[in-house]
C-alpha cells in the first residue's frame, strides 16, 4: 500500500488485559493464589492512507504461563475507530481489574464483527473488510510476554503497528475481503518504563530542499529506530530492520513548524530521521532523509527533539 503511515495501535496498559474485566472468566486457577490489578487502554499514531479503521471488541483472552487461558466478556461490544485515538491517546477498555498475579504467554483480543478499512481518499464508500488470516473466529491473537505483580498494578502498552499490519493484496486478496490483510504486527511496552519523542519539524523548508510534495493530506513522517548512530531505512514489512515506528507530522494549530510525537518508547537509545517522501511499505525505496540525531528516551518523560534545517 502507498504511504504505508497508517498507524500505530497500541493497546496501552496491557496487563489490563490481564484485568478481569468485570466479566466472566473461562478456565482454571488457584483461587488460593495471590493477584495483583491492571487495566487496558487502545491508542494509535496519526494516520494519512486512512479515514476509519475500525474494530468491534466483544472480549479478551488472557494465557497464564501455567494454566488455561481466562476469558474476559466486555458487557458491552466496543466499536473503535482507531484513527480517533492518535498521538498517545487512548481508548480505556478497562482498568482495576483483578487477575491471578505471574507470568503471562499471550493475549487476544475477540472480534464480534469483521474489522474493516476506509480509504482516505474516498471516505463515503462501502468499507473493506479486512481478510484475517486466521480467521475472525479466532480473533487477533498477541504473542508476548507479560507479569502481573503479586499485590500490584501492571501497565503495559501493545503496541498494534497497523503502517506494517494492514498489506495490501491488490489482485492476489484472499476470497472474502476486497484487498486489504490485517497480518499483525506489536510489541510490549511496560508503560512505567516507557517515556516519549516529541519535537517540531521545519516541513516548509525541507520539502522545498528535498523537493517533497506535500500537501494538506501528508507532511511526511519521523522515523524512529532501535539504536544509536542508525542508518536510516525506509519501511518495508518484506525485510528484516527497519523503524519501530514512522510517526506521521501533524500540523493541527497551523503553524510555521509542524509537530510530531512518537509515544509508548521503551527507556534506551534511539536514531530518528525526517523524510517527507512517500514510503511503500511492501517495497524497497531509496528515501532522503533529514535530521538525523540519537535521542536518548528516559521513563515517564517526554524527550524534545527538534528536526529543524
Amino acid at each position: 500500500m502507498n504511504n504505508p503511515f497508517l498507524k500505530t495501535l497500541s493497546i496501552a496498559t496491557l496487563a489490563a488485559a490481564v484485568a478481569a474485566c468485570g466479566g466472566s472468566g473461562s478456565g482454571s486457577s488457584d483461587s488460593d493464589s495471590s493477584t495483583g490489578t491492571a487495566s487496558l487502554s487502545l491508542t494509535d499514531a496519526p494516520v494519512t492512507d486512512l479515514s476509519a479503521a475500525q474494530l468491534n471488541i466483544t472480549s479478551v483472552e488472557l494465557k497464564p504461563a501455567n494454566s488455561d487461558s481466562v476469558t474476559i466478556e466486555l458487557d458491552t461490544a466496543m466499536d473503535i475507530n482507531l484513527l480517533d485515538f492518535q498521538g498517545g491517546k487512548v481508548a480505556e477498555l478497562f482498568e482495576g481489574e483483578e487477575l491471578p498475579a505471574g507470568e503471562y504467554e499471550w493475549i487476544r483480543l475477540h472480534l464480534g464483527e469483521d474489522p474493516y478499512v476506509v480509504e482516505a481518499s474516498d471516505p463515503n464508500q462501502t468499507p473493506i473488510f479486512l481478510f484475517l488470516p486466521s480467521g475472525r473466529q479466532t480473533g487477533l491473537k498477541l504473542q508476548g510476554g507479560f507479569v502481573i505483580p503479586a499485590g500490584g498494578t501492571a501497565e503495559f502498552t501493545i503496541d498494534f503497528d497497523v503502517k506494517k499490519s494492514i498489506i495490501n493484496a491488490g489482485g492476489n486478496a484472499p476470497s472474502g475481503s476486497d484487498k486489504y490483510i490485517l497480518k499483525p504486527a506489536h510489541r510490549l511496552v511496560d508503560n512505567s518504563e516507557s517515556g516519549a519523542i516529541v519535537g517540531e519539524v521545519d516541513v516548509v523548508n525541507i520539502e522545498q530542499q528535498l523537493g517533497c510534495d506535500v500537501d494538506d493530506d501528508y507532511y511526511g513522517s519521523v522515523y524512529v529506530y532501535e539504536g544509536a548512530d542508525v542508518e536510516p531505512t525506509d519501511l518495508n514489512v518484506n525485510e528484516e530492520g527497519g523503524p519501530l515506528v514512522a510517526v506521521t507530522v501533524s500540523n493541527e494549530d497551523q503553524a510555521s513548524l509542524y509537530s510530531y510525537k512518537a509515544a509508548f518508547l521503551p527507556a534506551g537509545d534511539y536514531t530518528i530521521s525526517y523524510t517527507c517522501q512517500p514510503d511503500d511499505n511492501e517495497a524497497s525505496e531509496t528515501l532522503e532523509f533529514v535530521g538525523t540525531q540519537n535521542v536518548t528516551v528516559t521513563a515517564n518523560t517526554e524527550t524534545t527533539a527538534d528536526v529543524i534545517q
